[in-house]
């Protein structure tokens, strides 16, 4: 799946990662904050937690570890990670994620 130039335009998060590794596109709300995640390196992320997340795979597939249970989701599929429940990711390169995250401030925006 690719995605559009204009959408790549959007401003990226800031993360403590290159984008060598993963490149973001997001829209922040009041409500909320939406990202498109490009990764360019396979990738994992530690346990952690947070408010209310919901996510969709466009490519690639990605493993999450929810409360201790993983699962893999494929393109199309769709997961939902519930305020407070410790969660991990291993993401494999060529995939891309949109995450729609409860917190308009989960991440800051830069330009």
């Amino acid at each position: 799946m690719n995605i559009p130039d204009f959408i790549k335009d959007f401003p990226a998060i800031d993360v403590p990662f290159p984008d060598s590794i993963v490149t973001t596109s997001a829209i922040r709300s009041d409500d909320g904050l939406m990202v498109i995640f490009e990764f360019h390196q396979d990738f994992s992320l530690p346990e952690h937690h947070h408010k209310t997340q919901w996510g969709t795979v466009l490519a690639g597939q990605l493993e999450l570890t929810i409360a201790g249970k993983a699962t893999t989701y494929l393109p199309g599929q769709s997961y939902t990670i519930p305020t407070g429940v410790p969660h991990a990711v291993k993401v494999t390169a060529g995939t891309k994620a949109l995450d729609i995250f409860e917190e308009p401030d989960r991440y800051g925006l830069r330009k």
